[in-house]
């Protein structure tokens, strides 16, 4: 069967499906912030509050992420405008941000292009002929107790105040996105004070570790797929070089099913809604190896690319000069 074939049977969009998705996620969004404000006093309510809006809060992302691929909805102006909505919300601005991850889904697996990607990842024979500070700061980088909370909170608050390619794709919509932002914090601070403000930044950053813990392992796992071209294969940098997660079916839908990013690579066409169904009904040939929760962490130990051994491998192990037996 052909897999191209196959996935373009799930890209019908359906403005019902779409408007009940975002409805609903904006809901959720909304009144998990009312009651964690609202409820501070009482630590068992906020903290549930804060991780369900941290949850909705990623799951806006992921639907903008379908309105830059125009899959959400059934139009591009619709799609198109749902994004530029959802960007005070995400933190993210809508135009640059599309054209930037359409700039990675060109270059998905491809070594020579890694910029184009959300993680950098260096290969082994870089980092053996890299000098001591720039292995520093790559292990920086790539601690998951900095990548995660630092990651989070400087790409989600800092760095899309001017994303990279800003200049080249739109500065005029940036300006206005963080002009949005601007607007939509400062009726939250007038509505609940700083105690309000402090709970939505505090639940914001939550589902920006979130996020960056689902970026992450989208192309951070042990048998992903990078090369060089010629000899890069698009399909399976798609399907072999994107994840498969398997966290369950709650996990999936408080996502939007991006945890399925295989598929998604294979086709950036297929709706969110319609991810799950796509994925599960992959024919045998084509079925990939899920990565469950404990191997995802365990994923967080990896990385380098081994460009000879063709998967993703730990840091080496320093060299450890053997003691010396004193003399009898």
């Amino acid at each position: 069967m052909d897999l191209r074939a196959h996935t373009r049977s799930f890209t019908e969009r359906d403005n019902r499906l779409a408007g009940l998705s975002l409805g609903t996620t904006f809901a959720v969004y909304f009144a998990s912030l009312y009651l964690a404000i609202t409820q501070a006093d009482r630590w068992y309510v906020l903290i549930p509050a804060m991780v369900v809006h941290a949850f909705s809060a990623v799951r806006l992302y992921v639907l903008q992420h379908d309105c830059g691929h125009h899959s959400l909805f059934e139009t591009r102006a619709q799609n198109e405008i749902a994004g530029h909505v959802l960007s005070p919300f995400t933190f993210a601005p809508f135009e640059v941000m599309k054209q930037n991850h359409n700039l990675h889904h060109a270059n998905v697996g491809n070594l020579a292009h890694r910029e184009t990607g959300e993680i950098h990842t260096m290969t082994v024979a870089e980092w053996n002929a890299a000098g001591f500070w720039e292995r520093l700061f790559y292990r920086l980088y790539r601690n998951p107790f900095i990548l995660i909370p630092v990651g989070a909170f400087f790409t989600y608050f800092i760095r899309y105040r001017w994303p990279k390619n800003t200049t080249r794709f739109g500065v005029v919509p940036v300006l206005f996105h963080n002009a949005a932002i601007a607007v939509w914090v400062s009726l939250l601070w007038g509505l609940s004070g700083w105690q309000g403000l402090g709970i939505y930044f505090a639940a914001s950053l939550l589902g920006g570790m979130i996020g960056v813990f689902l970026v992450y392992l989208q192309h951070n796992f042990e048998d992903t797929y990078w090369n060089r071209r010629p000899d890069l294969d698009p399909q399976v940098a798609a399907l072999q070089g994107s994840s498969a997660l398997d966290f369950g079916w709650w996990f999936d839908t408080a996502v939007a099913c991006i945890t399925l990013h295989d598929i998604h690579h294979c086709n950036a066409r297929i709706p969110s809604y319609r991810l799950r169904k796509c994925h599960y009904s992959l024919p045998p040939e084509f079925a990939p190896r899920r990565i469950g929760f404990i191997e995802a962490v365990r994923a967080l130990n990896l990385k380098l690319w081994d460009e000879e051994a063709g998967r993703l491998v730990p840091f080496p192990k320093r060299d450890r000069r053997p003691r010396r037996v004193a003399a009898a």
